[in-house]
């Protein structure tokens, strides 16, 4: 069995990587277990947390020995390599060695980030700044660029956009419209449910729909995703979950990271973090494609707004 496990799961749940993208990088293994864990089966979790926990002695082993390593079996492990985005694990074993080989290199063991009710405000300055960068470096590290490309192109082109987020993801959606909006495209964003449905039915090809949700199962984002997808609009989702079922109506697909989530730090505060950088990247692609429209628009609405930054005189 060990030799055909590629070859009998080739059409897997976690799939092969998408066309065009490449294995995540050494780097951006923990990142993609981090992100991933949450939404694997305990048995693929398992897998997961031993690569990442101890990545040079996992490197040492054949499928069979990780399988018996984890308690799982060989299929399993192969599972979660693909879902990792390796076409194998003998590609993961070679991701792991160098995330070995990084991790040997000297690099300070990361800080305790767990938030006491009685830390010092300095220790919750020092922690939360940490997990800011993390979520960010794993953000980044995991973000599949061929996706976000795609999804660059498409809002480059649009005839309209409209963003859908509830909480939180509201105002990471009312960000990027606002970005949108600067270099003179058409966005809207819709916090209420009502309301992004309706806009939704107005959506045809040449529009892009875009759903931001951490959990990808907030049925108040889904349905105006929903109904832009089959009204053929070009359908994006910004989620923590990338097997989720927001991502059934979408065309592409940007996953954010996020750290681990405590009592006095709650999902909202770290995938928000996430999900601004996906916006910011997605903002900066359109400006990039459309510089000689966006340019003057940028200049434009910072001159009409400059007099509200001067100092007024007494």
């Amino acid at each position: 069995m060990t030799e055909n496990v590629k070859e009998i799961f080739g059409s897997s749940p976690g799939g092969p990587p998408a066309p065009g993208s490449a294995p995540p990088a050494p780097a951006a293994l923990a990142a993609k277990v981090r992100t991933l864990a949450p939404s694997m089966t305990r048995s693929m979790q398992r897998v997961a947390e031993a690569v990442a926990g101890d990545p040079a002695g996992c490197a040492a082993l054949t499928v069979t020995g990780l399988a018996e390593r984890t308690g799982t079996s060989e299929a399993t492990v192969v599972r979660t390599a693909r879902l990792l985005g390796y076409p194998g694990y003998r590609d993961l074993r070679l991701a792991l060695a160098g995330l070995a080989a990084h991790q040997q290199s000297g690099r300070a063991p990361a800080i305790t980030t767990d938030i006491a009710v009685d830390d010092p405000i300095a220790d919750v300055v020092a922690k939360l700044a940490y997990d800011e960068q993390q979520t960010l470096a794993d953000t980044a590290a995991g973000l599949d660029t061929v996706q976000l490309g795609a999804a660059v192109s498409a809002l480059a082109g649009a005839r309209r956009t409209d963003v859908y987020g509830i909480g939180a993801s509201g105002l990471v959606a009312q960000d990027l419209t606002q970005k949108l909006l600067r270099i003179g495209l058409i966005a809207h964003a819709h916090s209420d449910p009502h309301l992004a449905v309706t806009n939704a039915v107005q959506l045809r090809a040449g529009d892009v729909a875009i759903a931001i949700t951490h959990s990808g199962s907030t049925g108040d984002v889904i349905e105006p995703l929903r109904v832009a997808f089959e009204r053929g609009a070009t359908t994006v989702a910004i989620t923590g979950r990338p097997d989720s079922s927001v991502t059934q109506y979408a065309d592409h697909v940007l996953t954010t990271s996020t750290s681990r989530e405590s009592e006095l730090r709650p999902a909202a505060m770290s995938s928000r973090t996430s999900q601004l950088l996906v916006v910011d990247c997605l903002f900066v692609g359109v400006a990039q494609r459309t510089y000689e429209a966006a340019a003057p628009a940028l200049a434009a609405s910072y001159e009409a707004l400059a007099h509200r930054h001067r100092n007024v005189p007494r």
